[in-house]
């Protein structure tokens, strides 16, 4: 068993790693540009939408009130005459990166810790490269990509997302993976 606290070195240096690559990934190969659709009229639908004053949040269109209101004719008319939709509403303004790019690495520290908790528990110090990086790069690809399959299974994402999601957590627990391999304690 090797203790998280002996692992903060692959911890910090993945999560920076990471970091980097997802920074590649959306600037770069710009396979995530169509991952929102626009909307048909988006102009005219915001105009309309900006009277109302939503705060921001996620709202469900229709929403019903309970479980009966589910059965209701009223929410099945809705329903049916639609538009049926899932949306987040965010506060307007410039667009600053800051603080999403900050809580990202956050999260990235987050999953690598997880990752050294599973890894530094299953193994000691001195286990081969590939063993750790099989167990490490298990635990952080879980940690990337395993909550992206329910947003696609209840809310209807897009399943392109979706799966490019899990691809770039694919790459992000190879590179956890290999940090975690490279500088697993020997001793």
């Amino acid at each position: 068993m090797v203790p998280v606290m002996s692992l903060l070195t692959p911890v910090l240096l993945s999560a920076v790693i990471v970091f980097v690559a997802s920074s590649l990934v959306h600037m770069v190969l710009g396979y995530h540009k169509n991952d929102f659709k626009a909307l048909p009229s988006e102009d005219e639908a915001m105009a309309a939408l900006q009277r109302f004053n939503i705060p921001p949040g996620d709202y469900m269109v229709p929403r019903p009130a309970s479980m009966e209101a589910l059965k209701s004719p009223e929410y099945k008319a809705k329903r049916e005459k639609g538009p049926v939709m899932i949306a987040t509403v965010m506060r307007g303004g410039a667009v600053h990166m800051g603080a999403p790019l900050l809580k990202w690495f956050v999260f990235s520290i987050v999953v690598s810790l997880f990752t050294a908790y599973v890894t530094g528990g299953a193994h000691p110090p001195g286990t081969g490269y590939m063993t750790i990086f099989r167990t490490a790069g298990t635990a952080a690809f879980m940690g990337y990509s395993f909550a992206y399959w329910p947003m696609q299974i209840w809310y209807q994402r897009s399943m392109g997302t979706t799966v490019r999601n899990t691809l770039d957590g694919l790459l992000y627990g190879l590179l956890t993976a290999g940090t975690f391999g490279w500088l697993w304690p020997h001793h």
